[in-house]
């Protein structure tokens, strides 16, 4: 299962957990999956965040790779300018 880790004022719609695991082979199922096991999580991810899997920041893009052992982090929205 991929572990996401959420930055803290995440934390408190996750039970307080800095790591929690999903079984997701793509980013858009990861979210999803994260969504539906913590509910409280749905605005945040639906205001939107960027997400880095492997160390690698991908933008915009719910068919990304996610692999069974993949470090995934949620970061606030990278905004460029």
């Amino acid at each position: 299962m991929a572990r996401v880790h959420l930055w803290a004022s995440l934390r408190r719609f996750a039970e307080g957990q800095e790591v929690v695991e999903v079984d997701a082979t793509t980013v858009g199922q990861m979210l999803d999956a994260l969504e539906k096991a913590h509910p409280s999580l749905g605005p945040a991810i639906k205001a939107g965040l960027s997400v880095a899997v492997d160390g690698e920041v991908i933008a915009n893009n719910r068919a990304a790779p996610v692999g069974p052992q993949s470090e995934v982090f949620l970061l606030q929205r990278l905004k460029g300018g």
